[in-house]
């Protein structure tokens, strides 16, 4: 995919969006070559600063706003659009950004640089090194204040050409997606990609099924929220049968999903892995193997490994679980101004850490289990993966959204509390479910029927939310 020159913005840097439209954000739409003149004539204004905060609604201007701070080689900053004014203030003070583009806020005292989607440059902006940071992402904050990821121009070229490969997208797909530009699925995979593949993107601002159906395009992003809605809508999930490939990622896809959206639509979808701090992967491919549950391959120049508390490898046989490191073209060059963090992340030998506990079967193939820190249950002797009772109580006819998490127990160490969405769902008949289905050892010990299960904007369930609300029944 890469261009002689090396430039990140291949397809569209060569004319190949030239005259039609590149971006579809709503109602509005730009073309190639209008998007390449006004973000080079912004890139002008932004030479030379330390880092360009950019208010990341979807809209044709922060596609404009991204790709000059990238024509310019300054950091794009992306800031969440439902940040509050303390996380806002956070980002902007750490990452050092010295000027803001977007919608005006009285708590954003920066100088401000405006879109013009009429400007033109005089001369062409050189793109620079590969080695220069392109994004600074702040990652969720679960474990204390967000922490700036530096991405590189290099690691997200290696991120999305290894996709190519990997899905076969090509100039002649139209991506839709209605996901947030200020994440790696909306902005990197979501933006990016298109620019540098050549296909099309058709943002629908919001990921409604609906807008989904009318987009008519041929490879689709969503969160698994956005997949479990479209099942909901039949007449729009149908719609997409034309599609040729349909992606999920950013949370695991609970099995009973992937089962209805192959059924409805004619596609078993696309799961894929990744973090900011490493981008994707790990991605089942077009023209292979798509298992429910699953993540499939490392990507191309991606490597993986399990290893256990004691840092011994791990045995590939689908059932160990193991805490998963990568290492790659596409991990991220530290987080700004915290060498202890990015030390504390990596080992010895520069493998990242992702927190994450996975599977690795006989195959290659990979199963993401949860999060280390909360996902990783140690009951009566025996370490338990929560995604896996989960994706049990899934399969529940009654049961719509599932949530595990290991609670104190004076007698087993933790014990398994799962909170369940579902109507007339009896708790004891729950906890046998899953005993006849799992071993014995990995039921429930107590069921929790609520309305609705915390999530963050990527649709990832807040399961410290769900700790910290926990409250032990006599």
């Amino acid at each position: 995919m890469a261009s002689e020159s090396g430039g990140l913005l291949t397809a569209m840097d060569d004319g190949a969006l030239d005259g039609r439209p590149a971006i579809t954000i709503g109602d509005a739409s730009i073309t190639g070559d209008r998007l390449r003149g006004a973000a080079s004539a912004l890139a002008g204004r932004l030479t030379g600063a330390r880092a360009v905060a950019v208010d990341a609604a979807p809209g044709v201007r922060t596609a404009v706003a991204i790709l000059a701070c990238l024509y310019a080689g300054v950091p794009a900053v992306p800031v969440p659009t439902d940040a509050g004014t303390t996380e806002r203030r956070h980002i902007l003070a750490d990452s050092g950004a010295e000027l803001w583009i977007g919608t005006h806020r009285e708590d954003v005292v920066l100088p401000t640089a405006a879109v013009d989607l009429a400007a033109r440059a005089t001369t062409a902006t050189p793109e620079s090194a590969d080695e220069t940071a392109a994004l600074i992402m702040y990652t969720s904050g679960t474990t204390g204040v967000p922490k700036g990821v530096l991405v590189s121009r290099r690691a997200i070229a290696a991120c999305i050409d290894s996709l190519a490969a990997a899905w076969d997208w090509s100039p002649d797909d139209t991506l839709v997606h209605g996901l947030p530009l200020f994440h790696v699925h909306g902005l990197v995979l979501g933006l990016l990609g298109p620019l540098r593949i050549g296909s099309p993107l058709v943002h629908t601002v919001r990921p409604a099924p609906d807008r989904y159906a009318a987009a008519g395009g041929s490879v689709y992003f969503g969160v698994p929220t956005v997949w479990s809605r479209v099942c909901a809508d039949p007449t729009s999930a149908r719609a997409l049968r034309g599609a040729r490939l349909l992606v999920s990622g950013s949370a695991p896809l609970p099995t009973s999903v992937f089962r209805e959206l192959q059924e409805l639509t004619g596609h078993a979808p696309v799961e894929r892995y990744g973090m900011t701090e490493t981008l994707i992967t790990v991605s089942t491919r077009s023209d292979g193997e798509r298992r429910a549950g699953w993540v499939g391959l490392p990507l191309n120049g991606i490597r993986t490994r399990l290893v256990s508390e004691t840092g011994d490898p791990v045995p590939h046989d689908g059932a160990t679980l193991g805490g998963l490191e990568i290492s790659g073209p596409t991990l991220f060059d530290g987080y700004l101004g915290r060498p202890e963090a990015t030390a504390e992340s990596l080992t010895t030998d520069g493998w990242f850490r992702t927190g994450d506990i996975a599977v690795i079967d006989s195959d290659g193939f990979h199963r993401i289990v949860g999060r280390q820190s909360v996902d990783l249950i140690k009951s009566g002797g025996y370490r338990i993966g929560a995604g896996e009772v989960e994706q049990a109580l899934l399969d529940h006819p009654a049961i719509k959204e599932a949530a595990v998490i290991g609670v104190p127990d004076p007698d087993l160490g933790q014990r398994i509390i799962a909170y369940i969405v579902g109507d007339d769902v009896n708790a004891q008949s729950v906890i046998d479910f899953v005993a006849g289905s799992l071993s014995v050892h990995k039921r429930p010990r107590e069921v929790r029927r609520v309305d609705e299960l915390p999530r963050n904007a990527m649709g990832k369930v807040q399961k410290k939310v769900l700790a910290e609300r926990f409250d032990p029944v006599d």
